[in-house]
């Protein structure tokens, strides 16, 4: 497990759990198609992040929505498509985030109906 320091980032809602490694094999899946897959993936609020070398890079399509957590910083997202469907901002990666959370740096996540699942 990956923790942060409390006092380090203070004023942040972090735990000690904050950062977890899951030594499982999970997978991202999308309209009967397998996206991502990993036995490292970590769980940050929830959230798997695959590793960037276990997305199937081909599903993917650059998008020009971003976000802004407060201690991870902007987000950048991908659209997930597969046979001509996309799933709009469906991914999700911090190429360049705060010091808080650099062990997630280009780990994608995935929501809005994309399933993960062991």
């Amino acid at each position: 497990m990956i923790t942060a320091d409390r006092k380090k980032y203070a004023g942040y809602k972090l735990d000690t759990e904050i950062f977890k490694v899951r030594h499982i094999h999970m997978k991202a899946v999308w309209n009967n198609t397998i996206i991502a897959e990993s036995n490292n993936t970590i769980i940050v609020e929830g959230n798997h992040y695959f590793p960037p070398e276990s997305v199937k890079k081909e599903y993917l399509e650059p998008s020009d929505y971003h976000t802004t957590c407060p201690w991870k910083g902007k987000a950048s997202y991908y659209h997930v498509v597969v046979d001509g469907n996309k799933n709009e901002n469906a991914a999700w990666y911090y190429p360049e985030p705060k010091e808080a959370a650099r062990n997630i740096t280009g780990y994608l996540a995935f929501w809005n109906g994309v399933q993960i699942t062991k």
